[in-house]
C-alpha cells in the first residue's frame, strides 16, 4: 500500500471496527474509566467519528453488550445443534457450564462486569442476555422437548426467566456452588424426565435432538 493511502471502509466496518476498539479499551481501562478519546486511539480514528457513530457512551456501551449477548447465543445455538438426543441429564450439565462461562470469563478481552464500577451495566447485560437466550431456548430446546415430553410447568417463559435469572445471581454471588446444586435446580423447577433408555430410538442420527 502506498504510503499515506488510507484504507476506504463502508459504514457497517466503521462501526464494526469502533465497537471492537470499544472491547479493547474496556478490557485495557475498564468500562467506567475508558473515554471517547480512549476508543478513538485504540480504533485510529478521530473522536467526531466516534461520535458520529455513537452520540453518547452509553450507545457504545449497548453495542458492545449486545455483541456480547449475540455471542451468547450463538453459543446456545450450538449447543442445541449438538446435543446427544435423550441425554437430559448430560444436558443440563452443559447449560450449567455454559452459565459459568458467561458469569465468570476467563478470557483477558472479556468485559469484566464483576466490578462495583460496573454494577449498573451488568444488570442490562445480564437483562438482555436473559431475554435472548429465553427466546432463543423457546423455539429450540423447548419445542425438540415438548415433542416428545410432557411439560409439566405452566408460563414457560416466566418460568425460564425467572430460572435463568436466578441461577445467574446463585453462580455470581457464590461461585463455589457445585455444579451438581445447579444442575438439581434446574431439574426441580422445570420438573423435566429422567433420561431416555440409550436403545429408545435406535439409528437417530439426524433432526434436531431433543433436550439433552
Amino acid at each position: 500500500m502506498a504510503a499515506g493511502r488510507r484504507t476506504v471502509l463502508d459504514p457497517a466496518q466503521r462501526y464494526d471496527l469502533i465497537v471492537d476498539a470499544a472491547i479493547e479499551a474496556f478490557a485495557e481501562r475498564g468500562i467506567a474509566r475508558t473515554t471517547v478519546s480512549d476508543v478513538a486511539r485504540v480504533a485510529g480514528v478521530t473522536r467526531g467519528l466516534v461520535y458520529h457513530y455513537f452520540p453518547t457512551m452509553d450507545e457504545l456501551v449497548d453495542a458492545v453488550l449486545d455483541r456480547s449477548v449475540a455471542a451468547f447465543v450463538e453459543r446456545v445455538r450450538l449447543w442445541d445443534a449438538e446435543r446427544e438426543v435423550g441425554q437430559i441429564e448430560q444436558a443440563v450439565h452443559e447449560v450449567v457450564v455454559m452459565l459459568r462461562e458467561q458469569v465468570h470469563p476467563g478470557h483477558p478481552r472479556r468485559l469484566d462486569l464483576r466490578d462495583p464500577a460496573n454494577s449498573a451495566v451488568y444488570q442490562r447485560f445480564v437483562d438482555r442476555a436473559v431475554a435472548a437466550v429465553v427466546d432463543c431456548l423457546q423455539v429450540t430446546t423447548v419445542e425438540a422437548y415438548a415433542a416428545r415430553h410432557r411439560i409439566e410447568i405452566t408460563h414457560v417463559r416466566e418460568v425460564f426467566t425467572v430460572l435463568v435469572h436466578g441461577l445467574v445471581g446463585l453462580v455470581r454471588t457464590q461461585p463455589d456452588v457445585p455444579d451438581e446444586v445447579l444442575a438439581s435446580v434446574v431439574r426441580q423447577v422445570l420438573r423435566l424426565d429422567p433420561d431416555e433408555p440409550t436403545d429408545r430410538h435406535p439409528g437417530t442420527g439426524g433432526g434436531r435432538p431433543d433436550l439433552g
